[in-house]
């Protein structure tokens, strides 16, 4: 078994959701080369997807930037050792997310466009 400790760089996900994905961390080590980066990737996020549902991604590697967008609560990034794991959920298998925050953007924007317009906000 691997024996090194998972250290948070960045997250949003609830405590539970890191300390699996830490798990899956050391359960692909022990199944994979640690240089066999791909394979330790694919079976952390085939988990995922079967734990909280499609759409996640899993990113495996030393050295590496990233630049992402993700559904709230659902992003960590972490090393083990010298090995860097991102794991995020993109969002793009949820169609009425991505409408309600459409309308949320609309709202928004409705509500500027009323306190421009207000006598009150005019002085």
């Amino acid at each position: 078994m691997f024996e090194g400790k998972a250290v948070v760089r960045e997250t949003d996900m609830p405590e539970e959701m890191q300390c699996h994905a830490a798990e899956l961390a050391y359960q692909a080590l022990d199944l994979y080369e640690p240089s066999d980066h791909r394979s330790i990737a694919y079976h952390i996020k085939q988990e995922f997807d079967e734990a909280y549902g499609a759409a996640w991604h899993c990113v495996v590697g030393s050295n590496f930037g990233s630049c992402i967008t993700h559904v709230f609560g659902n992003f960590i990034f972490f090393h083990v050792e010298m090995m860097e794991i991102l794991v995020f959920k993109d969002g793009s298998d949820l169609e009425k997310t991505k409408e309600e925050a459409v309308g949320v953007a609309y709202d928004i924007q409705k509500q500027q466009q009323e306190k421009e317009n207000s006598p009150l906000t005019r002085i």
